[in-house]
């Protein structure tokens, strides 16, 4: 017979422990000391085994009969429901242990590889500051979209939406990471597009018109500060290569720089904006500027060494040298790439050849890499007439100049 609820409730301790049995298997063991806990009995692989379930009345009679019909259904499918709790326990402890911080740190470490040191470690460092303090020891598996919302709106209020946008990005690549790893179920960072403030939109960078670059190359042969910042802004201006290209170029990057037929500087992946090798053919004026600077520098590691050991020119020297030109707010080194790009089309250079010499987004990694060297002949050419356009506004300038 079944046993009822006030069965239990009014049974009552005897000098050693005794069963009160219900049914299927379940029965309650009622202690000394008063205590009544529920066990099952099954078989499982020939051997007789206990499960316990919980203690009464914490855990009630219609609560403890269902307990039993689940074990039931898991003996049916031929699993041990007592090895099958202890498997769930671990996977909770696993849980617990699997922290925001330990998927985090996993991630990164399975990508760090595709990035730049310095990239990985920007990476590492914003998660540091602004993820892992509210989040980081948090259940992965736990933390739900209205957390990471709350986390992600404190960094919104400092104003600095991009960075805003860039840690839910990484956070969501996280996520991914841990579903595809079946250390959670969910990514919380999906649902929050809309709920976020998003950054401005991207303005362009400053660049000359044609009509002020004869004056500009004429302030620039005059500049009066240091040489090598001076030939570090003729070098932009030539090589249309980005700030942190030049900047950190090293001397064993260049050759044949005495044959500017075919002079050719080759940047390693690490340092491009997108993380494949760049070639840039040299002009004849190029070389000649590298001539210059290599009397100066050329006993060094680096073109543009700075005081300090083994560093280089500060990130923001051309800017200050185009300032004492004059040419503040006018344009910056990255606007000579926009003015590269206007003149270059105009003049009906092949826009995939000044896209390839600008080293722009190319989405596919292989034909990317194959491209470092595709249209060399057609871009050193290309160089070569925008070096010469470049003296021949000048020249106008001067002879403007004179004429007044």
């Amino acid at each position: 017979m079944p046993i009822t609820e006030p069965q239990i409730r009014t049974a009552k301790p005897a000098a050693r422990p005794y069963k009160i049995f219900d049914s299927g298997g379940l029965f309650v063991v009622v202690t000394p000391s008063g205590g009544k806990l529920w066990r099952f009995r099954f078989r499982h692989d020939g051997k007789e085994k206990l499960l316990a379930l919980g203690a009464y009345p914490k855990l009630g009679l219609q609560a403890a009969r269902k307990q039993r019909d689940t074990a039931r259904e898991t003996l049916d499918e031929g699993i041990d429901p007592a090895a099958e709790r202890r498997r769930r326990k671990r996977v909770a402890a696993d849980s617990r242990a699997l922290t925001f911080r330990v998927v985090a740190k996993a991630w990164h470490a399975n990508h760090a590889h595709e990035w730049t040191p310095a990239y990985a470690k920007q990476v590492l460092n914003r998660l540091e500051d602004d993820i892992f303090p509210s989040l980081g020891e948090r259940p992965v598996a736990d933390i739900e979209p209205k957390e990471m919302l709350a986390t992600l709106k404190k960094v919104e209020e400092r104003g600095v939406l991009e960075t805003t946008r860039r840690l839910k990005q990484y956070c969501s690549s996280i996520f991914r990471f841990a579903i595809a790893s079946d250390y959670c179920k969910h990514d919380p960072a999906a649902p929050l597009k809309g709920a976020l403030k998003p950054p401005p939109r991207p303005t362009h960078h400053l660049a000359l018109a044609r009509g002020d670059v004869g004056d500009f190359l004429i302030r620039l042969s005059a500049y009066d500060g240091e040489p090598e910042t001076r030939i570090a802004i003729t070098l932009a201006l030539l090589t249309v290569v980005r700030t942190k290209e030049l900047r950190a170029a090293e001397w064993a990057e260049f050759e044949y720089l005495d044959q500017p037929a075919r002079a050719l500087w080759r940047i390693p992946a690490e340092r491009m904006k997108m993380d494949d090798p760049h070639l840039v053919p040299l002009s004849r004026q190029a070389c000649a500027a590298l001539g210059d600077l290599h009397a100066r520098t050329g006993a060094k590691k680096f073109l543009f060494p700075s005081r300090a050991r083994g560093g280089v020119m500060s990130n923001n020297t051309m800017l200050y040298g185009l300032y004492r030109m004059g040419f503040h707010g006018r344009t910056t080194t990255h606007g000579f790439r926009r003015l590269f790009s206007t003149e270059a089309n105009e003049h009906g250079y092949e826009e995939d050849w000044v896209e390839r010499q600008l080293a722009h987004d190319e989405r596919d990694r292989v034909r990317a890499a194959y491209n470092a060297a595709q249209y060399l002949p057609q871009r050193r050419k290309m160089l070569q007439w925008w070096a010469d356009f470049l003296a021949e506004l000048r020249s106008a300038q001067e002879a403007k100049q004179r004429s007044i």
